[in-house]
């Protein structure tokens, strides 16, 4: 799986992820006041206009970035009609030539460990569910939560992004604690090197990735150097305030190594001053507007494919 999506990455020049986060605010009114006229306002026709909402950002940036990344959470809060959507999304970008990356924060152990990453990245009873090509894990119950992910990456050619250093705020009050002269985040980071060992591609980068954020450039830079065959899903872009001039050093000297996550900034761009001209039926070409200047950004600032 890494050979192919460090292929899209030089395919496109845009070591980009798409956030599919819908939420009901955000929705354009060209897509919510026509669903709901014609259904009523309940889950089924949420479900509905998010996943007409997914798929005009799909094709408006399907030819620009190489991965898409929808937050099941989104989707787990209207219920069966939100999963289906979930489902549905997932498909659709799939089809649209994405890699897709199920942000999902399983973790969990024995049986229970094995039906999430069967349903995340394998089959049950010969069948597929929702089937991303990565799916995001917590570590924080050690190996016995990776290992059936692990498992189902090999088997069926999927991947896993593992929680490092996450973008929020409170995360120092764990993953920065001290151990011995260490980090948390450090040790977790040695081990998710040692769990990607048997998956290193011939891109030099293994299945076994992590989730670093873009909020802690320096914490980037150690990581980088600690976890050189890793690749990085970097959260924090955009509406949490980092920037591509943050991100120099978590890619390599080839500009590889890394994908940059973007939601809001991207899905609702339409209502940021800067895009407002492209208007609420224009909601798609903001996004597309919106996915250039972040590659822009990405380009001048971070030093990737210039």
């Amino acid at each position: 799986m890494i050979d192919r999506f460090i292929e899209k990455i030089k395919e496109t020049g845009a070591p980009v992820c798409v956030g599919l986060d819908p939420k009901v605010s955000m929705l354009p009114m060209s897509v919510s006041d026509r669903i709901f006229a014609e259904n009523g306002k309940s889950l089924e026709s949420i479900a509905g206009a998010f996943f007409e909402y997914n798929k005009g950002i799909i094709d408006a940036v399907k030819d620009l970035v190489p991965s898409v990344k929808p937050q099941i959470a989104m989707y787990e809060e209207l219920g069966i009609p939100g999963l289906i959507c979930y489902q549905d999304t997932v498909k659709y970008a799939k089809d649209a030539g994405l890699i897709v990356i199920g942000d999902v924060k399983r973790g969990d152990i024995g049986s229970t460990c094995a039906s999430y990453a069967a349903a995340h990245l394998g089959q049950t009873e010969g069948e597929t569910t929702f089937a991303t090509d990565y799916a995001t894990v917590n570590p924080y119950m050690g190996s016995d939560g990776i290992n059936e992910f692990l498992k189902a990456g090999l088997e069926y050619d999927r991947g896993i992004f593992v929680l490092v250093k996450t973008s929020n705020p409170s995360s120092a009050e764990f993953q920065d604690l001290d151990i011995n002269g260490e980090k948390l985040y450090e040790k977790v980071a040695v081990k998710v090197s040692q769990w990607g060992e048997a998956s290193i591609g011939k891109c030099g980068f293994s299945d076994v990735g992590a989730v670093v954020g873009a909020t802690y450039p320096e914490v980037g830079r150690r990581l980088r150097k600690l976890m050189p065959h890793t690749m990085f899903l970097v959260p924090g872009y955009g509406a949490q305030g980092a920037g591509g001039a943050d991100l120099k050093d978590y890619f390599d000297k080839d500009g590889l190594g890394a994908v940059v996550n973007s939601s809001r900034g991207i899905i609702a761009a339409y209502r940021k001053d800067e895009y407002s001209s492209y208007g609420d039926e224009g909601y798609a070409e903001a996004a597309r507007a919106a996915t250039l200047d972040m590659i822009r950004d990405l380009r001048e600032n971070a030093g990737v494919y210039r």
